[in-house]
């Protein structure tokens, strides 16, 4: 199965359900469809159809990842930001770090590759995973990921973000 909304209903969290859930809360939002994004490359081929002119934005690459204690990890970082992951395992105070299979990510995020945004927090808060965003997210007014599929982004507010976290029950660890 691919990781677009076309499959959404076999995850633990649709996308659908998602958004009802911040219309619920009262979190806006501006939700765009477009092809299937797998890759930073993949998302700079489209942004342009949604991103503003002049907007203070931020747009994610997420990785999940696993330590050696076999702790997992999704971290959030700036699209274009290059990461090492040694010199991110010493960051994060954890030892070597690899990327999780796509069946724990499933099981820990409810996502599937191609879709690892840091709304799947929804499920991976209560799985114990450890969430780092990027520090660039507090200085700008929206940010960019998929909700939960990726032929679809959302923008939400800084604040918006912070809400929806907060809400999930995550600590958001700042690098």
């Amino acid at each position: 199965m691919d990781a677009s909304s076309k499959f959404q209903d076999s995850l633990p969290v649709s996308s659908d359900a998602l958004l009802a859930q911040f219309d619920s809360w009262g979190i806006a939002y501006r939700l765009y469809s477009h092809a299937p994004l797998r890759t930073v490359e993949d998302a700079k081929s489209v942004e342009g159809e949604f991103m503003r002119a002049g907007e203070a934005a931020l747009r994610l690459k997420n990785l999940y990842l696993r330590d050696k204690k076999k702790r997992n990890h999704l971290v959030s970082l700036e699209q274009d930001r290059d990461v090492d992951l040694k010199t991110l395992a010493a960051e994060l105070g954890v030892s070597t770090l690899s990327f999780g299979s796509a069946d724990r990510l499933l099981e820990n995020l409810g996502v599937r590759p191609g879709a690892v945004t840091p709304l799947s927090m929804i499920n991976g808060a209560d799985k114990g995973v450890r969430f780092y965003m990027d520090q660039a997210a507090q200085h700008v007014d929206l940010i960019y990921m998929h909700p939960l599929v990726n032929d679809r982004t959302v923008a939400l507010t800084r604040q918006g973000f912070l809400d929806v976290m907060a809400r999930f029950g995550v600590e958001i660890i700042w690098i």
